[in-house]
């Protein structure tokens, strides 16, 4: 890798994380090294707690891009912070099932215990409170996450309370499935693409029992996928492609085509069917009345270049001028007298 020259608003952070950004630029082929911007704005986070500024311009100068674009991808994701940040995010899942189970509930109770709202850090740095629009556990609801981890489920304002009080005491509460709590940066190092390095980071928490229930109710009920070899290694090959041979299996009948795949070939069909009839017609000089037949002839006479907008009296060039506050190129239908009026229907 080329060395780089910083300026002095990025050198700070190369000096401490250049090392680590080029392990993460190696991950991707060369000359596309840009796609690496997401992991090195976590990366930034491990060390700034946010995205700051001398972050925006050391991810600019390590990919060669400008700090606009850093900064665009930077304002649109919720888990890249603009602002700094406490030592725990404290995220209630304020959305439809979380807040029908008593999420909002949840979450106006921690806004008055800690004197924060939305998006907002306590005085000493511990807690930042977040509502979230969904967590992915509705099997859950409502749920507190600490640091993206799952660490209370079915939370109640209480309980809710209880864990901010033993995070701002400086404890770290075993969460009830998951990985065991770590700080802030500590995840943003893991989100980075590298591994938690602290002694048995995922010893804690337990798959919950909603999680398990269809394994349970599969075991109780004897239901099984029929061959299934848990044993079986997976295979790596690549799908065989449409219309290649597939292999033979005696046991199975012989494969089908799908909907789409019916769809698509009767569609084809009907206008290879279109196309040749109109060839015909052209060679032979004659006239035809089959409606597509001629509205294709209309549109392209002799068949050697696209129709002119003037030519197709369906396009926007051929349309009347907007005016009574219409738009352009809505023009009076003609009635169709095989229809009947709009009165008789």
């Amino acid at each position: 890798m080329t060395t780089t020259e910083f300026t002095p608003a990025a050198a700070p952070l190369a000096e401490k994380l250049l090392g680590s950004a080029q392990e993460i630029l190696a991950r991707y082929p060369a000359g596309r090294e840009r796609s690496a911007l997401l992991p090195l704005l976590h990366l930034v986070q491990t060390e700034e707690g946010y995205v700051s500024p001398a972050g925006v311009a050391f991810c600019a100068e390590v990919l060669g891009i400008n700090k606009a674009q850093v900064g665009a991808v930077a304002t649109f994701y919720t888990m890249y912070k603009r602002r700094p940040t406490g030592e725990y995010l404290v995220s209630v899942c304020t959305n439809t099932l979380c807040n029908v189970m008593g999420g909002q509930e949840v979450y106006d109770r921690l806004t008055e215990h800690l004197g924060v709202g939305h998006d907002e850090t306590t005085a000493d740095g511990k807690i930042t409170l977040e509502h979230a629009e969904c967590l992915a556990a509705c099997d859950y609801a409502p749920v507190v996450t600490v640091n993206y981890d799952f660490t209370v489920d079915q939370a109640t304002p209480d309980s809710a309370v209880e864990l901010v009080d033993k995070l701002a005491a400086g404890e770290r509460p075993t969460p009830e499935r998951g990985a065991r709590i770590c700080s802030l940066r500590e995840m943003q190092y893991q989100l980075a693409g590298f591994a938690d390095p602290r002694d048995g980071a995922v010893g804690d928490g337990v798959a919950g029992a909603p999680t398990l229930r269809g394994v349970r109710l599969a075991q109780e009920h004897g239901v099984a996928v029929a061959g299934f070899d848990p044993e079986t290694p997976i295979t790596k090959t690549k799908p065989a492609r449409e219309g290649a041979a597939l292999p033979e299996q005696p046991d199975r009948p012989a494969a089908e085509p799908g909907k789409v795949a019916t769809a698509v070939h009767a569609v084809t069909s009907a206008v290879k069917q279109v196309a040749g009839k109109v060839g015909e017609r052209r060679n032979a000089g004659a006239k035809t009345e089959d409606p597509q037949i001629r509205t294709a002839e209309l549109r392209n006479p002799t068949a050697s270049e696209p129709a002119t907008p003037a030519a197709d009296a369906g396009s926007s060039a051929a349309s009347s001028p907007p005016g009574d506050g219409k738009p352009a190129g809505d023009s009076p239908r003609t009635p169709d007298p095989t229809r009947g009026s709009e009165e008789k229907k």
